[in-house]
């Protein structure tokens, strides 16, 4: 089969859930991904209970996981707060929930082709996505969902691409026993911060963000976690008393925090793709797939109301993505500036331990609502 109603381009959280969903309505979905399942990905991997509903929605079942009910904050020098979650969360690796994902969309008759895509052209209110080894599929969408950036981006001339992205990403996963099943923590560090928690195999993913000035002063990640990182006397205790499950730390580099569009070349974003989630929005998975959810149904309801107005369709999905998202991304982008001034971050610390209330305000504007299916 060459032609199909929906190519989906990156098949990792938002493109798998937007396969899913769309073979649920019956349409033909190809994903398009270059790598093989399962596979680790540099990853949060903290859950907020908003997808739950959508999740079961979209006939995943999930494992036994942990429930996450608190968060504890601090800044370098160790001051921190602890608070309540109001709506809770749970941890699921990226290498697990994508292959559940993956599992679910091939049973429900997605095509899934292992090849990188190298052009998207528009024609003729319809597409032709070509691939590296010289096949090339046609439909009459594209959903981007290849993550952060692409070389398919410069194909596509996107602004951000231009700009310079001066952000590493480090993940791994540890084996301590005494971190608590509950808890999701966020720890700050000099020209970065990292999350902990806990995931479905028991395992404590710390995933890491850190600019590369301030990383490239001890060149490589084994120094950077002995002399910066470990300054905070939380990470400095966890790194001291864990121990790594993972041969070598997974990292991505280049990470632009810089404005995106949701439709680009008529071609619908979702995830990452459309806008990157910032990690102290509280729920970048969550995000991810919400914005599958949206896209799955912005494609039905063009179909179902006659296929005539697509223009109509990138509009209203730009629209609702923007009210879905541009809150939280706003507020994500504030928060990291404060967590990277030493000044500002023990200031806000002062403030926030003496203001549970304003503390509960932050983390549900950085979270979503139960999502409604």
């Amino acid at each position: 089969m060459d032609n199909f109603d929906v190519i989906i381009v990156g098949g990792g959280l938002a493109g798998l859930t937007a396969a899913i969903h769309l073979r649920k309505e019956n349409y033909s979905v190809a994903i398009i991904e270059s790598r093989q399942y399962p596979h680790h990905k540099v990853c949060g991997e903290y859950i907020s209970h908003e997808v739950k509903p959508y999740l079961e929605f979209l006939g995943i079942t999930l494992p036994q996981t942990f429930q996450f009910n608190e968060i504890l904050l601090s800044i370098e020098k160790g001051k921190a707060l602890k608070a309540k979650l109001p709506l809770g969360g749970f941890g699921l690796s990226r290498y697990t929930l994508d292959h559940l994902l993956y599992q679910r969309s091939l049973a429900l008759g997605s095509f899934v082709f292992n090849d990188s895509v190298t052009a998207i052209d528009y024609e003729n209110d319809n597409f032709r996505v070509l691939l590296a080894s010289g096949k090339e599929y046609t439909s009459k969408f594209v959903i981007g969902a290849y993550g952060k950036r692409a070389g398919l981006d410069k194909e596509l001339q996107r602004q951000f691409i231009e700009k310079k992205s001066p952000w590493l990403a480090v993940k791994a996963h540890y084996k301590l026993d005494s971190f608590p099943d509950n808890l999701v923590a966020v720890h700050n560090f000099r020209g970065g911060y990292g999350g902990l928690s806990k995931t479905e195999s028991g395992a404590v993913n710390f995933c890491y963000l850190v600019s590369y000035d301030s990383f490239k002063k001890e060149k490589d990640i084994a120094n950077f976690n002995q002399n910066v990182i470990a300054k905070n006397p939380y990470l400095g205790k966890f790194l001291n008393e864990a121990e790594m499950l993972f041969e070598n730390p997974l990292t991505i580099g280049q990470i632009s925090f810089h404005k995106k569009k949701p439709v680009e070349n008529h071609i619908i974003m979702c995830g990452d793709t459309a806008g990157l989630i910032h990690p102290l929005c509280g729920n970048g998975m969550a995000m991810a797939i919400h914005s599958a959810k949206i896209a799955s149904e912005s494609i039905h309801g063009y179909f179902k109301n006659g296929g005539n107005d697509r223009l109509q369709l990138e509009s209203d999905y730009e629209t609702q993505w923007k009210h879905t998202f541009a809150k939280r991304l706003w507020l994500g982008r504030q928060l990291q500036a404060v967590m990277l001034s030493p000044k500002l971050s023990n200031l806000a610390m002062g403030i926030l331990t003496n203001s549970p209330y304003i503390v509960d305000k932050m983390i549900k504007r950085t979270h979503g609502q139960i999502i409604q299916c």
